[in-house]
C-alpha cells in the first residue's frame, strides 16, 4: 500500500509518499509553479510524514535539517549510488554534474550522471537543485529553474524563501493507493 499527503511549503504544494516505514518520494505539484495551496486536512500519524514534515520545516526556516528521513527510493543501481552522491553535497554547497560524474568513476560522462539526477524520486531531500551546470551554470531542474535558484539562495542565505501564497507553512491531504509493488 502507498500513503500520500500533501504538504504545502513556502515554494507551493508538494506531494510526499510513503510505504508505511519509509520516503518513497517528494515532489512538487504541478499546481506549485501557480503558488496554489491544497486546503487543510487532518494531521496523519504515520510517522514517515511526521519526520519528513520535520525535516522541511527545519529546511524552510532556513536550517540544515541535520537529518535524512528514513528513505526507500527506486530506481536502478546507478541511480541510488548517483543519490547517495547528492545525499553528501553539504547543505549551502553545489557540485557540478561533471563532479558528480568523477565520483561515480572513470566511465561515467557528466550526461549520464545528470539522467539520474534529473529522476530524482525525493526532491529537497536528496538535494539534486545542489547539482549545476559546467563553470557553476545554473542547469537544469524538474521543478523549474526559478525555484531551483530559490532553494540554493535560501541555503547560502540560511533563511527561509518567500512565501508564495497566504497558506500556513505546512498542511497535509492523505490519500491511499494500493498497487504499488515493493522493490
Amino acid at each position: 500500500m502507498e500513503y500520500q499527503i500533501i504538504l504545502n511549503t513556502p515554494l507551493g504544494p508538494m506531494t510526499a509518499c510513503s510505504d508505511g516505514i519509509s520516503l518513497t518520494g517528494l515532489r512538487f505539484n504541478a499546481d506549485a509553479a501557480a503558488g496554489l495551496s491544497v486546503p487543510d486536512s487532518p494531521d496523519s500519524d504515520n510517522p514517515v510524514f511526521q519526520e519528513t514534515r520535520a525535516w522541511l520545516d527545519s529546511y524552510f526556516a532556513g536550517r540544515d535539517p541535520g537529518f535524512t528521513p528514513h528513505l526507500c527510493l527506486r530506481g536502478t543501481d546507478f541511480q541510488k549510488r548517483v543519490w547517495e552522491i547528492l545525499l553528501s553535497i553539504p547543505y549551502g554547497q553545489t557540485m557540478t554534474y561533471g563532479e558528480v560524474a568523477a565520483l561515480m568513476g572513470n566511465r561515467v560522462s557528466p550526461r549520464a550522471a545528470g539522467g539520474a539526477v534529473g529522476r530524482n524520486p525525493a526532491a529537497i531531500i536528496v538535494p539534486c537543485h545542489r547539482v549545476m551546470g559546467k563553470n557553476g551554470r545554473l542547469t537544469g531542474y524538474a521543478w523549474g529553474l526559478r525555484r531551483k535558484s530559490q532553494l540554493l539562495e535560501m541555503e547560502r542565505a540560511g533563511a527561509a524563501p518567500p512565501e508564495t501564497g497566504s497558506a500556513p507553512l505546512f498542511s497535509e491531504k492523505r490519500s491511499e493507493k494500493h498497487s504499488v509493488k515493493r522493490s
